[in-house]
């Protein structure tokens, strides 16, 4: 039975109807990763889910140890994962809580260990990185998003910022010049690192706000909070149902 991983992003502290069976710390050549592993039932199917950002949100998106997340999901037989990512809306119709499923990113990270084939006794290997995200994992998604009662998009540009700040009106600008819909922090490098290790990966992401500049005013946390209280009830209940449809 192929078992899937969710990744837990911001607002996503847990998944509700998940029957936890067990809770595994688990050692990787790349340190610790952001917690550990839950393991439980959900509609039936053994998953797996990793809060990203650590059990109390501590962890910036420039700290999180990526490597460690992604090795330590393949480790215990994970072969899909899919992410939920809080983002930035910067088209039309991105507005706050929309969710999309994205099929490109753009990455504008830097200083991140974004490999593992970074030297040492291993040959170097370049993977191709055309399409970031799995399309039959994609869409899985994109099936189950036609039974829940709200939109879900169904291809997006994803460009992955540093963080933790956010971003400048006149950075949003540009990446939108550059085809990006929506942006974020974490994106990058946890895709490539999924396709280098074999693993089956697509994004969830859910609009948090609208990114800098495209709206009057500054963008405050209690705005992102309260949008996100919404959006993720919807990502639950899509995550779910692309479970017993699997």
């Amino acid at each position: 039975m192929v078992k899937i991983a969710f990744i837990g992003g911001t607002g996503l502290a847990s998944i509700s109807g998940l029957e936890v069976t067990q809770r595994q710390a688990v050692e990787t050549p790349y340190g610790a990763p952001s917690g550990e592993l839950t393991i439980g039932k959900l509609a039936g199917r053994e998953v797996v889910f990793l809060a990203r950002h650590g059990e109390h949100h501590t962890l910036p998106p420039h700290r999180v140890n990526y490597r460690a997340n992604l090795w330590a999901l393949h480790s215990v037989g994970v072969e899909q994962i899919i992410a939920v990512a809080a983002v930035g809306g910067i088209t039309a119709a991105m507005g706050p809580a929309q969710v999309a499923i994205p099929d490109q990113i753009i990455d504008y990270t830097h200083s991140r260990e974004a490999t593992f084939y970074d030297g040492g006794d291993q040959p170097v290997e370049h993977v191709d990185f055309s399409y970031p995200y799995t399309e039959t994992l994609r869409q899985k998604l994109l099936k189950a998003a036609q039974g829940v009662d709200f939109s879900v998009l169904a291809g997006a540009t994803y460009g992955a910022t540093q963080g933790p700040r956010l971003e400048s009106a006149a950075e949003i600008i540009r990446m939108q010049r550059d085809g990006c819909d929506l942006v974020g922090m974490t994106g990058m490098p946890e895709a490539v690192l999924a396709r280098e290790l074999g693993v089956d990966y697509a994004c969830c992401a859910v609009v948090a706000n609208w990114a800098a500049g495209c709206t009057e005013g500054v963008i405050t946390m209690a705005e992102i909070e309260q949008t996100l209280e919404l959006g993720m009830q919807r990502v639950r209940q899509l995550l779910t149902r692309v479970v017993s449809e699997l």
